[in-house]
């Protein structure tokens, strides 16, 4: 990931968190990191001093309940559709699969 990289996904791990209503702290010990570095460690991701490993984007994306592929959208209108994809119900899924295909 390049720095424009971090900060896309720092931004987008701070959305994600705040909709959460998590505290950077609480983030990053429910995704296993140590209480005495949690809440350093997660601000320096958000502000894109720190690179993420994928295996721990994933962690934080399952605690936060939004894709993986949803901190690494370049792309603005693309992350919401991954967001809203990972939310939809199987069903939905199915619907706006379909009328995507159709466009």
């Amino acid at each position: 990931m390049s720095a424009t990289d971090n900060t896309v996904f720092g931004g987008r791990l701070k959305e994600a968190r705040l909709r959460a209503g998590l505290s950077q702290k609480s983030l990053g010990i429910a995704a296993g990191l140590d209480p005495f570095v949690a809440s350093t460690r997660i601000n320096r991701y958000e502000l894109g001093v720190h690179k993420v490993d994928y295996p721990f984007a994933c962690r934080l994306a399952a605690e936060l309940s939004v894709p993986t592929a949803y901190f690494f959208a370049e792309d603005d209108d693309l992350a919401e559709l991954i967001l809203l994809y990972g939310q939809a119900s199987k069903r939905a899924r199915t619907r706006l699969l379909a009328a995507a295909r159709e466009i």
